[in-house]
């Protein structure tokens, strides 16, 4: 019988979270700037993260062995490192300037973190591919950037799709640690409706602010899979 006063007592404050202006305000303004910041990071990890990788499969010769060597001492120290203590030393040493704005480092932070990551993702990619099927367009007289955008770009963004999906899903959840640097995410919006007097507990605002983030990463994963749906099927057009 307590139990169920206990689960009755919880959803009515769920309905009660979703019923107060105040409440649902707090936590979409939060989940906007979770978004903002996930959206504007992912793509300054993606185009950092290719550049990173063309550099890095290109033949070292000449004057392109230096920047080799930057990319590969800086997505060891990335990767090697703590997200939490990458986003403090953006905000309280790089940026530590009055009024700069703080969405713009945090953007900056886990955009430069998920380049390290998206790079080896994309050099993967580009790597699983048959050398022979580059060898066939050089042997067709084929340039090195037909060859590259013709035959090895496609068939490497097809193997990359998941695990790409998986490093956009990882930032998405990474940036619940802004409210470790006071800013006002979804995290930290569920933390300041649980202090307040009126719901008075951390358990349920925490419990609907893990739903907005599930709704966000199925709506990913859906997207995610539709795509590679798309391309198996693609495949097996070209294939007949």
């Amino acid at each position: 019988m307590n139990s169920l006063i206990i689960i009755g007592d919880f959803f009515a404050k769920v309905a009660e979270l979703f019923t107060t202006p105040e409440y649902i305000d707090a936590l979409l303004h939060g989940f906007l700037l979770t978004i903002q910041i996930s959206y504007f990071a992912i793509l300054l990890g993606i185009l950092l993260g290719a550049i990173i990788a063309l550099v890095d499969v290109a033949k070292p010769k000449g004057w392109l062995i230096i920047p080799k060597f930057i990319c590969r001492v800086y997505t060891t120290i990335i990767r090697g490192t703590p997200m939490a203590l990458q986003l403090f030393i953006m905000f309280f040493a790089i940026f530590a300037i009055k009024g700069f704005p703080s969405i713009i480092i945090a953007i900056l932070a886990f955009g430069l973190n998920s380049a390290a990551y998206t790079a080896e993702v994309i050099r993967g990619g580009i790597l699983s591919v048959d050398k022979g099927q580059t060898e066939a367009g050089e042997a067709l007289g084929l340039s090195q950037t037909t060859i590259f955008f013709k035959i090895v770009a496609p068939q490497a963004i097809k193997n990359i799709i998941p695990a790409l999906g998986n490093e956009i899903i990882t930032v998405i959840k990474e940036t619940a640690i802004v409210s470790m640097v006071g800013m006002y995410d979804l995290n930290m919006a569920a933390k300041d409706i649980g202090s307040g007097q009126n719901m008075a507990s951390y358990i349920v605002p925490m419990f609907v602010a893990a739903l907005f983030y599930l709704a966000t990463i199925y709506l990913i994963t859906f997207i995610v899979k539709r795509i590679e749906k798309s391309l198996r099927k693609s495949d097996l057009r070209t294939e007949g």
